[in-house]
């Protein structure tokens, strides 16, 4: 604000420049969705490594395919990942484990058969103990309502140790500090907190060899039918789909703030996910400013049958720019069965290496060719002649080859749109997830114009700031041209935004880009020379 002056002297008044540096997001945060054996349903969870996987859902299981893609990516070169996991509780079940400890009924943090193993411990520390009489004292309530709550996960190992809990009003109270604190249970939500009753202590002690064994020495979960933790039934279409309104199945990621990738996991191992979702993924995507990669179905074990069926799913239109489909899918060594050799679907792959070519050079560069090296990989379901590949790259269909000396590769860039009867304009995958990349980056940078004045002063500062966004992408090589002019263009003046737009609370900025298209023919033309004659 203006300085005001009062005295005769020297006033310092600082001006904002204009500059508001506009930065650009993530471009390989993977969203998975399918089933796992733990963890929260209908929740994005971000993991950052394989070992948050394991923690949280649990790990690699025979019949889910998703622990593998997300083991895939991760070891392929991804970073960041955001899991769902759905799950539908079967009719004859809880679905989720219950634990009736005195007082407090418990329950697994998750649905799951997992929850069959857990055990609770109820301990109470001596009348006269000085830190059980602070913690009272702390906490406001009497000593004999203080207790410590141990919980073993039978499967891994792994304990929980929850001390000075209280079923009393306070900072403590059991069923807000397992909420917060603990990922293997939680205090049902049939039992009414606070009030006065506290749990009985268990006899022994903690340290007795079998206090996880021994029934009066821990509560194991409750065995009927109507309490039992169960594996989920059968994941159908609606599942997948779920609920935008309730944010559930695919629509949790609502709950997310950014993906750029988005892979689903088949409900079962060798399966297929049905048609209608990728339909409605591939519209999702397009919302979100993602790609979807498409697994080829179990069933394409010849190039023809890909040929065929790729044109039979129905991802078509200009949603098909954010999609891309790859084939065929891949064999790996199982560690579930003893190292067997078994196909698993290629999608968390594939993310993997987009992931990691775009850390190496870049979201604009292919994520194909000699680099695009596929890890982990046994062997393809189906090996493919150069000829054979030829008959799918004009389908948009996206190769995965095998070469002597280099291994397993990605061997296709395109979207499916990029068939060449399509002609579309993101034919190629980088092309696309360039526009994309640029669209989110400037979505989020330029919120700071909303409720601004729009006049020049403005429209300036835009140009400005947009201008040296785009301008620090040429220096990086995302863009053809020698000169930022052949290059990008930022237009933000009385052309773009009329009077008419300014009455109406519109500024309209225009963006243009020169995309890298990918080498994706190299053509050698090789002439003998005649020999010079003497004249």
């Amino acid at each position: 604000m203006p300085v005001s002056v009062s005295y005769p002297g020297v006033y310092v008044e600082e001006l904002p420049s204009g500059v508001r540096t506009i930065a650009g997001v993530a471009t390989s945060i993977t969203a998975f969705v399918g089933k796992a054996l733990r963890g929260p349903v209908n929740e994005p969870v971000t993991l950052t490594n394989y070992g948050d996987f394991e923690r949280t859902f649990g790990g690699l299981h025979v019949s889910l395919p998703l622990g593998y893609a997300v083991r895939d990516f991760f070891l392929n070169g991804g970073a960041q990942a955001v899991v769902v996991r759905l799950y539908k509780k079967p009719a004859t079940a809880a679905g989720t484990a219950t634990l009736e400890v005195s007082e407090l009924t418990l329950q697994a943090a998750s649905p799951g058969a997992w929850g069959m193993q857990l055990r609770a411990r109820v301990d109470k520390k001596a009348a006269t103990d000085p830190n059980l009489v602070a913690a009272a004292q702390r906490l406001g309530v009497p000593p004999a309502d203080v207790f410590d709550l141990t919980l073993r996960d039978g499967i891994t190992g792994a304990i929980e140790s929850h001390l000075n809990l209280t079923t009393k009003e306070s900072a403590r109270r059991a069923d807000r500090v397992l909420a917060n604190e603990s990922l293997q249970a939680r205090v049902a939500s049939s039992v009414a907190l606070p009030k006065d009753a506290s749990p009985a202590k268990h006899v022994g002690a903690l340290t007795d060899v079998d206090v996880w064994t021994a029934a009066a020495k821990s509560t194991a979960a409750k065995s009927d039918a109507a309490d039992a933790g169960t594996d989920s039934d059968p994941i159908g279409t609606a599942d997948y789909k779920g609920s935008a309104a309730n944010k559930t199945g695919l629509y949790a990621l609502e709950k997310t703030d950014l993906f750029n990738l988005l892979c689903i996991a088949a409900d079962a191992r060798g399966g297929d996910v049905p048609d209608d979702v990728y339909q409605e993924a591939m519209a999702y995507c397009a919302k979100r400013r993602a790609l979807l990669i498409v697994d080829a179905k179990a069933g394409w074990t010849t190039v023809p049958a890909a040929q065929s069926g790729a044109a039979g799913m129905g991802l078509n239109g200009d949603a098909a720019r954010n999609a891309a489909i790859y084939f065929p899918r891949i064999r790996q060594a199982d560690s579930k069965l003893d190292g067997l050799v078994d196909t698993f679907a290629a999608a968390g792959m594939v993310a993997g290496v987009l992931a990691r070519t775009d850390g190496q050079r870049g979201v604009w560069k292919a994520p194909a060719g000699l680099d695009a090296s596929l890890n982990g990989v046994a062997g393809l379901s189906v090996e493919m002649t150069d000829a054979e590949n030829g008959l799918l790259n004009p389908l948009g269909i996206n190769c995965l080859r095998s070469f002597p000396v280099h291994g397993r590769v990605v061997w296709g860039a395109r979207t499916l749109r990029g068939a060449d009867a399509a002609a579309d304009e993101y034919k190629y995958v980088p092309v696309r997830r360039t526009a994309l990349y640029i669209e989110e980056s400037l979505y989020r940078g330029l919120k700071w114009v909303v409720f601004e004045p729009n006049d020049e002063p403005l429209w300036a500062q835009i140009r400005l700031n947009a201008g040296a966004f785009m301008h620090n992408l040429f220096r990086q090589g995302a863009f053809q041209g020698r000169t930022p002019r052949e290059a990008y263009l930022v237009k933000c003046d009385r052309e773009t935004t009329t009077q008419n737009d300014i009455n109406l609370g519109i500024v309209n900025i225009l963006v243009g880009f020169a995309p890298l298209r990918p080498a994706e023919f190299v053509i050698i033309r090789l002439q003998q020379l005649a020999g010079q004659i003497q004249a």
